[in-house]
């Protein structure tokens, strides 16, 4: 595989990398920018963990190649906010203890942002549907729903 130099906009940054125009975004990402968020699952573009944004839509950086990428504003997890100021999403997460294992998160994270840009006040059901191919094995199902509740503002707290 020839590698050739590649101009990426990830997180509001432009980059030039050198890969081989085939190489799956997931890689370059990871190993060239040391973004860590997206996570490699399958290699399949099944499970989500690699879930990133490309131009607002939530999409498998482990199936795409990076060569279709230039001229695109990828966003990472590392993009939405920091440790100091988290998106609003990440936010809910931390505060629904929407994590086990933490695998499947980046992609639930990355998803539920790019459904909220398109849909700020889901209903349970659309949640759901537009999380429905990430996969989670450790069972925070229902963290994960109330996070996404929760970053829409329709998750009240419980009065005593």
């Amino acid at each position: 595989m020839t590698q050739t130099p590649i101009r990426l906009t990830v997180n509001g940054a432009i980059h030039e990398v050198a890969a081989a125009p085939e190489t799956p975004l997931l890689y370059v990402l990871r190993n060239d920018l040391a973004l860590n968020g997206p996570k490699y699952g399958c290699g399949l573009g099944e499970c989500g963990t690699c879930t990133v944004l490309i131009d607002g839509a939530p999409a498998r950086s482990c199936v795409i190649p990076v060569s279709g990428c230039t001229g695109r504003d990828i966003v990472t997890l590392e993009g939405l906010g920091t440790r100091d100021k988290p998106d609003v999403v990440q936010q809910a997460f931390i505060d629904e203890q929407a994590a086990q294992c933490g695998y499947c998160l980046n992609g639930m994270i990355m998803t539920t942002r790019a459904l909220l840009t398109i849909n700020p006040r889901p209903t349970e059901q659309e949640a759901l549907a537009a999380l429905r191919y990430n996969l989670c094995r450790c069972g925070t199902h229902v963290e994960i729903l109330r996070a996404v509740m929760r970053a829409s503002g329709q998750l009240t707290e419980a009065v005593d």
